[in-house]
Protein backbone atom coordinates (compact mmCIF):
# COMPACT_ATOMS: atom_id res chain seq x y z
CA UNK A 1 0.00 0.00 0.00
CA UNK A 2 1.25 3.42 -0.66
CA UNK A 3 1.86 5.97 1.77
CA UNK A 4 -0.87 8.28 0.50
CA UNK A 5 -4.24 6.08 0.02
CA UNK A 6 -7.39 6.82 1.77
CA UNK A 7 -8.04 5.81 5.29
CA UNK A 8 -9.40 2.11 5.36
CA UNK A 9 -12.17 2.01 8.24
CA UNK A 10 -12.10 -1.96 8.16
CA UNK A 11 -8.67 -1.72 9.19
CA UNK A 12 -7.95 -4.37 12.43
CA UNK A 13 -7.44 -1.80 14.42
CA UNK A 14 -10.45 0.57 13.49
CA UNK A 15 -12.71 -2.29 14.15
CA UNK A 16 -10.77 -2.63 17.92
CA UNK A 17 -11.71 0.52 18.35
CA UNK A 18 -14.90 0.41 17.88
CA UNK A 19 -15.05 -2.55 19.68
CA UNK A 20 -15.91 -5.41 16.67
CA UNK A 21 -12.79 -7.26 17.26
CA UNK A 22 -11.17 -8.21 20.60
CA UNK A 23 -8.01 -6.76 22.18
CA UNK A 24 -6.22 -7.54 25.28
CA UNK A 25 -5.63 -3.56 26.62
CA UNK A 26 -2.75 -2.53 28.38
CA UNK A 27 -3.33 0.66 28.72
CA UNK A 28 -6.36 3.07 27.59
CA UNK A 29 -7.39 7.26 27.77
CA UNK A 30 -9.82 9.31 26.03
CA UNK A 31 -6.37 9.79 23.20
CA UNK A 32 -4.72 6.80 23.16
CA UNK A 33 -5.07 2.34 23.55
CA UNK A 34 -2.40 0.21 24.22
CA UNK A 35 -2.81 -3.39 23.72
CA UNK A 36 -1.06 -6.76 23.54
CA UNK A 37 0.12 -7.63 20.07
CA UNK A 38 -1.54 -11.05 19.15
CA UNK A 39 1.27 -12.15 16.45
CA UNK A 40 4.09 -10.90 19.03
CA UNK A 41 7.51 -10.71 17.80
CA UNK A 42 8.71 -11.42 21.63
CA UNK A 43 6.77 -11.85 25.04
CA UNK A 44 5.55 -8.85 25.87
CA UNK A 45 4.85 -6.79 22.97
CA UNK A 46 2.64 -4.25 22.92
CA UNK A 47 0.98 -1.95 20.25
CA UNK A 48 -0.49 1.66 21.11
CA UNK A 49 -2.30 3.63 18.60
CA UNK A 50 -4.32 7.08 18.29
CA UNK A 51 -8.31 6.34 19.33
CA UNK A 52 -9.81 9.17 17.53
CA UNK A 53 -7.50 10.22 14.74
CA UNK A 54 -7.84 8.62 11.01
CA UNK A 55 -3.94 8.56 10.31
CA UNK A 56 -2.57 5.92 8.39
CA UNK A 57 1.08 6.31 8.95
CA UNK A 58 3.36 9.04 10.95
CA UNK A 59 2.86 11.38 7.81
CA UNK A 60 -0.55 11.60 8.16
CA UNK A 61 -0.76 12.51 11.99
CA UNK A 62 -1.18 15.78 13.42
CA UNK A 63 1.85 16.74 16.01
CA UNK A 64 -1.08 17.09 18.97
CA UNK A 65 -1.97 13.22 18.08
CA UNK A 66 1.44 12.18 17.71
CA UNK A 67 2.48 13.95 20.56
CA UNK A 68 0.21 12.64 23.43
CA UNK A 69 0.95 9.03 21.27
CA UNK A 70 4.89 9.28 21.89
CA UNK A 71 4.16 10.33 25.88
CA UNK A 72 1.91 7.01 26.19
CA UNK A 73 4.73 5.03 24.24
CA UNK A 74 7.63 6.18 26.43
CA UNK A 75 5.12 5.42 29.42
CA UNK A 76 4.28 1.84 28.08
CA UNK A 77 7.93 1.13 27.34
CA UNK A 78 8.90 2.18 30.48
CA UNK A 79 6.38 -0.59 32.25
CA UNK A 80 7.63 -2.90 29.98
CA UNK A 81 10.58 -2.58 30.78
CA UNK A 82 9.80 -2.75 34.64
CA UNK A 83 7.50 -5.96 34.60
CA UNK A 84 9.88 -7.73 32.07
CA UNK A 85 13.30 -6.89 32.72
CA UNK A 86 14.64 -6.94 29.20
CA UNK A 87 17.69 -6.43 27.95
CA UNK A 88 16.56 -3.90 25.40
CA UNK A 89 13.08 -2.68 24.02
CA UNK A 90 12.43 -1.74 20.55
CA UNK A 91 10.10 1.06 19.83
CA UNK A 92 9.26 1.20 16.23
CA UNK A 93 6.73 2.18 13.86
CA UNK A 94 6.27 1.11 10.08
CA UNK A 95 5.01 3.45 7.58
CA UNK A 96 3.69 1.93 4.21
CA UNK A 97 3.90 -1.58 3.20
CA UNK A 98 7.44 -1.32 1.34
CA UNK A 99 8.44 -0.34 5.59
CA UNK A 100 6.50 -3.65 6.77
CA UNK A 101 3.60 -2.15 7.80
CA UNK A 102 0.12 -4.66 8.18
CA UNK A 103 -1.97 -2.78 9.65
CA UNK A 104 -2.92 1.12 7.91
CA UNK A 105 -4.01 2.67 11.04
CA UNK A 106 -0.95 4.76 12.49
CA UNK A 107 0.70 2.54 15.22
CA UNK A 108 4.04 1.93 17.46
CA UNK A 109 5.53 -1.10 18.48
CA UNK A 110 6.96 -1.40 21.93
CA UNK A 111 8.85 -5.14 21.61
CA UNK A 112 11.08 -6.45 24.27
CA UNK A 113 13.76 -8.04 23.69
CA UNK A 114 16.68 -10.89 25.60
CA UNK A 115 20.27 -11.62 24.62
CA UNK A 116 20.29 -14.50 22.60
CA UNK A 117 16.51 -14.29 21.80
CA UNK A 118 15.78 -13.94 18.12
CA UNK A 119 12.30 -12.14 17.34
CA UNK A 120 10.64 -13.83 15.49
CA UNK A 121 9.36 -12.13 11.96
CA UNK A 122 6.77 -9.15 12.07
CA UNK A 123 3.09 -10.83 10.83
CA UNK A 124 4.81 -13.65 10.51
CA UNK A 125 4.64 -15.69 13.80
CA UNK A 126 2.17 -17.50 15.27
CA UNK A 127 -1.00 -16.43 17.34
CA UNK A 128 -0.01 -15.91 20.86
CA UNK A 129 -1.88 -17.95 23.74
CA UNK A 130 -4.83 -15.52 25.04
CA UNK A 131 -4.18 -16.21 29.02
CA UNK A 132 -0.32 -15.46 28.79
CA UNK A 133 -1.42 -11.97 27.08
CA UNK A 134 -3.62 -11.41 29.77
CA UNK A 135 -1.02 -11.97 32.20
CA UNK A 136 1.43 -10.21 30.56
CA UNK A 137 -0.86 -7.29 30.22
CA UNK A 138 -1.46 -7.11 33.58
CA UNK A 139 2.17 -7.40 34.89
CA UNK A 140 2.83 -4.26 32.14
CA UNK A 141 -0.59 -2.42 33.52
CA UNK A 142 0.81 -2.71 37.20
CA UNK A 143 4.01 -1.34 35.84
CA UNK A 144 2.71 1.80 34.45
CA UNK A 145 3.64 5.13 36.27
CA UNK A 146 1.32 7.77 37.37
Amino acid sequence: MSLDAIYDDANAFAKILRQEAPAIRVYEDSDVLAFMDLFPQSTGHVLLIPKANRARNIFDVDTATLAKLTVIVQKVAKAVRKALQPDGVIVAAFNGEAAGQTVFHLHFHVIPCWAGQPLKGHGHGQRADADQLRGLAQAISAGLEG
